[in-house]
């Protein structure tokens, strides 16, 4: 054949480039040979491939005339076979039709219903003839009522259509800066679909991330709806992107109920994009909660609580220096809820006494974690907007800082929210470095997403910045180390309310060392826990009977509407940690009413 008539492979890729972006004009052209033969063949064979999904009907049709006129010919006998046959696979897609993607029912339902009326038409072709009336009629009309659903779905027309657009994969490579790279695999879902992508030589996964505005405008899809993530395996060239074309998180998840009954479980704090829940581990572990106000911290806040409270080997002790109103509703399931500076002060105070008991009571033990339990459960100290500590408690947040580096071992923990986790508003301490759990909600500036989710995040994809609706974050943890879009649940002021009344009545109480060492601490608050024991278990005696008597006698000669706390500070000579847990103690034996917030006075003796 002369050489200048023979298309190259490359020349006939480019053509049908042109063919599927331009259509294909009528040309005329005179030649002296009219060779049109082989790119005629060329168009109609690509025409066909590329309608190949709408043509299946068609084409099972014609092969059901063929096979039925074979075995008709050579195998009449058979027909039972084919029949068993059908009636096998036709049950098979029925009960284990998801194990080959057909996820819903009517899938399944279809796909035996197709099954059975091939099988069928095959058998009496197989005995009768494929052309003897009225089969052919039958396999025409039924070919037609069955395409129709086939033609109709939703996720076929769906995979057709990603198929098309990823099969221009070279050229949009080529445009958004990664030629090179090929698509070796996709899935079509619910909400959209994902592709592996083999990058070429030279090209990282940072590189697909830098270029998502660039596959945005090049797969036509809307802003912010592709997601690239690193895949997990041993090759640094390949990368997993995800298009979303209907957002799962466009309307809010209500929250399930608790998903833990142990502070040692995952506990669940929302969906991923792909559905599956967002678990995470608090166990011996600091968590940071940041966003702007809006962004949907309270909400996160609300889910911890909801399942931190149906731990009955968890103590919670709340701070709210915005007077309660955050942590106000779930007060019943608090311990202790410290909404004043002075309240925070004492409150970390009492934490890094119960640390460094609990930690001289390990060394004696020879223990090396706490173990929570019911009889001796973790202490988690929730602080909301932790950077009013800076400012209003700066003795709190030395506290806290002494907690975040060695509380883990002891399960003293901190969760701390707030909206921009800065130095001045962290502190000069660890307390941001040693958080282990790192929750992002939206923030303005993209410098912020570091400083919430750790120093080159925000290059790495994590995103943060690009969140677009309240309760939508990224997490950072342990378990979760690439960047995926999730939302929290939705527990409302009505679930609050009801969570809280639920789990108020099963809420644990300080173990012994914990209280041991907050009872030497305020006896003897200038003197180490290790010197003179004989003498302070002594002191510790006399001087608690003494003060329990004087907390009697002052709670019985109350006014009506109660004694304040500096009132019976004063009358027991005790400090404020000391009367505070009696109060709680009495109150738990029905021995105390508050009849108001910060006002107490004894119950009524019922004979």
């Amino acid at each position: 054949m002369n050489p200048r008539h023979r298309t190259s492979r490359s020349q006939m890729r480019r053509n049908a480039r042109r063919m599927r972006r331009y259509g294909v004009q009528p040309i005329a052209s005179i030649t002296d040979d009219l060779d049109f033969a082989p790119l005629i063949i060329v168009a109609i064979g690509r025409a066909l491939w590329r309608y190949r999904s709408e043509l299946a009907p068609v084409t099972l049709a014609l092969l059901c005339l063929v096979g039925g006129w074979i075995l008709h010919r050579a195998y009449p006998t058979w027909w039972p076979a084919i029949l068993t046959i059908t009636a096998l696979v036709a049950g098979a897609l029925v009960v284990w039709g998801r194990w080959v993607n057909l996820t819903r029912p009517i899938e399944r339902g279809y796909a035996a219903v197709t099954t059975a009326f091939t099988g069928g038409w095959l058998t009496a072709g197989t005995l009768l003839g494929p052309f003897g009336r009225p089969l052919p009629a039958v396999l025409g009309i039924g070919g037609v009522l069955l395409a129709v659903p086939w033609w109709a779905h939703r996720r076929r027309r769906a995979r057709v259509r990603v198929e098309r657009t990823l099969a221009a994969w070279p050229d949009i490579a080529e445009t958004v800066g990664l030629a090179g790279s090929r698509v070796q695999s996709a899935i079509v879902d619910l909400w959209g679909y994902r592709f592996r992508l083999a990058l070429g030589r030279g090209q990282t996964v940072e590189d697909a991330i830098n270029r998502i505005p660039n596959l945005e405008s090049a797969l036509g899809s809307r802003r912010g709806a592709i997601r690239v993530q690193p895949v997990p395996t041993k090759h640094a060239n390949r990368a997993d992107v995800r298009v979303i074309e209907t957002d799962p998180h466009a309307d809010a998840i209500t929250w399930p109920g608790p998903s833990i009954t142990s502070i040692t479980q995952p506990a669940k704090l929302g969906l991923f994009e792909d559905g599956s829940p967002v678990r995470v581990s608090l166990l011996r572990r600091h968590a940071l909660i940041g966003g702007i106000a809006g962004a949907g911290k309270s909400g996160a806040v609300n889910v911890l609580l909801g399942d931190l409270t149906a731990c009955p080997d968890a103590i919670i002790w709340g701070v709210d220096l915005k007077r309660g109103m955050e942590l106000q509703p779930w007060a019943a399931c608090l311990d202790r809820l410290a909404t004043t500076p002075q309240e925070a002060d004492a409150l970390f105070a009492d934490a890094v006494t119960i640390l460094d008991g609990r930690a001289d009571h390990m060394a004696q033990q020879g223990q090396r974690t706490w173990e929570p339990t019911p009889g001796a459960p973790a202490l988690i100290l929730l602080v909301d907007e932790y950077a009013e500590l800076v400012d209003e408690a700066p003795e709190a947040v030395r506290h806290a800082d002494s907690i975040a580096r060695r509380g883990r071992a002891v399960a003293v923990q901190l969760v701390a929210a707030t909206q921009r986790p800065s130095q001045k508003a962290m502190g000069k301490g660890a307390v941001r470095s040693q958080m282990d759990v790192r929750i992002a909600c939206r923030v303005r500036e993209q410098r912020d997403v570091d400083l919430i989710l750790g120093q080159g995040m925000l290059k790495a994809g994590w995103h943060a910045h690009r969140l677009d609706a309240p309760g939508k974050f990224l997490i950072s943890a342990p378990e979760h180390d690439t960047p995926r879009r999730a939302r929290t649940y939705l527990l409302d002021d009505n679930g609050v309310q009801r969570t809280a009344t639920h789990h108020a009545p099963h809420r644990p109480r300080l173990d012994a060392v914990s209280l041991s060492a907050l009872e030497v601490a305020t006896i003897k608050p200038h003197t180490s826990v290790e010197t003179d024991k004989t003498a302070g278990r002594h002191a510790r005696s006399q001087g608690t009977q003494d003060a329990e008597n004087a907390l009697t006698d002052a709670l019985e000669n109350a006014p009506a509407d109660g004694a304040t706390m500096d009132e019976l500070m004063r009358l027991t000579g005790m400090g404020r940690r000391w009367v505070y847990y009696r109060l709680d103690e009495l109150t738990r034996a029905d021995r105390v009413v508050q009849v108001s917030r910060g006002r107490w006075h004894a119950a009524p003796h019922n004979p």
